[in-house]
């Protein structure tokens, strides 16, 4: 038997019994996954080591490492919601979207130079960056309150990576591992656009300066503003808050696209403006 089917035989034994015992698996297996993050080491998929694994027993994990993360003095950036295209939900077997969280750690600028090697798998994503210049507070956060709450719009990429075995994800393993974030890079300069035109405005990914991928702000669940109301409301239902001056990513433009070392990733807005950052 392999190690990870010996991992997760072991996982799904323990769970024939009490919810204290389930509870302290899942505070094992978030234990797990700090400890990839640090070691830069994946883990095998964590569907089938927890019995019937739902999305509460995935956020219950992701939650204890955000508090892991915070307890020992990182500071939330803000965060991040992924799964809003259509094809990749239906890649998932999904119908809605997901978030995670970044800390100011995470955040880098533009023409940043990231160590590849700081990564275990990474890819690349361009979005739009929402910096909030209201607290929004769900639930019952509509989106005309959540466009109002939108300040600067910048140009922005999420790198993704998975704790995750060779990306062998599902729903409850991606939200688990944070959404598969992995570092956010952020313009310094606003991108000149209204916020009632987002869904119209188009993104390529240009990667070594070829253009690999372009879409528009429509594939991000047919309105780069959905997503943050979604995100309110659902955190709202917790008793969390969008705080004003946090960085929201809404979801991608494209595909993720594979970065290696000395390679360029441009999250390309035409004329609006543009994001580069550099892989070493």
């Amino acid at each position: 038997m392999t190690q990870a089917a010996q991992a997760g035989a072991a996982d799904w034994a323990s769970n024939h019994s009490d919810e204290a015992t389930r509870a302290e698996l899942l505070k094992r297996l978030a234990e797990e996954l700090l400890k990839a993050t640090d070691e830069l080491t994946a883990v095998p998929p964590l569907r089938d080591r927890v019995l019937d694994m739902n999305l509460n027993d995935a956020y219950q994990v992701q939650d204890l490492q955000l508090q892991a993360h915070l307890a020992n003095g990182r500071v939330l950036a803000g965060r991040k919601v992924g799964l809003t295209s259509l094809a990749m939900q239906q890649q998932l077997g999904v119908d809605s979207p997901d978030f995670g969280f970044f800390f100011t750690d995470m955040v880098h600028n533009e023409d940043a130079s990231i160590p590849a090697d700081s990564f275990i798998s990474p890819k690349v994503e361009p979005e739009f960056g929402f910096v909030l210049k209201e607290t929004l507070t769900g639930p019952g956060v509509t989106r005309e309150q959540a466009a109002a709450a939108i300040g600067e719009i910048y140009p922005a990429i999420e790198i993704i990576d998975s704790r995750i075995e060779n990306w062998d994800i599902k729903l409850v393993d991606t939200v688990a591992d944070n959404a598969s974030c992995g570092a956010i890079a952020v313009g310094t300069t606003a991108l000149d656009v209204n916020v009632e035109d987002l869904a119209e405005v188009s993104c390529s990914l240009v990667i070594d300066g070829e253009t690999v991928s372009t879409g528009q702000g429509s594939a991000v669940m047919g309105d780069p503003i959905a997503p943050l109301a979604w995100l309110a409301n659902v955190l709202g239902e917790q008793g969390v808050s969008l705080e004003a001056g946090q960085l929201i990513l809404p979801g991608s433009f494209t595909g993720a696209v594979p970065v290696v070392a000395n390679s360029s990733a441009t999250a390309d807005f035409g004329e609006l403006g543009k994001l580069t950052i550099n892989f070493s």
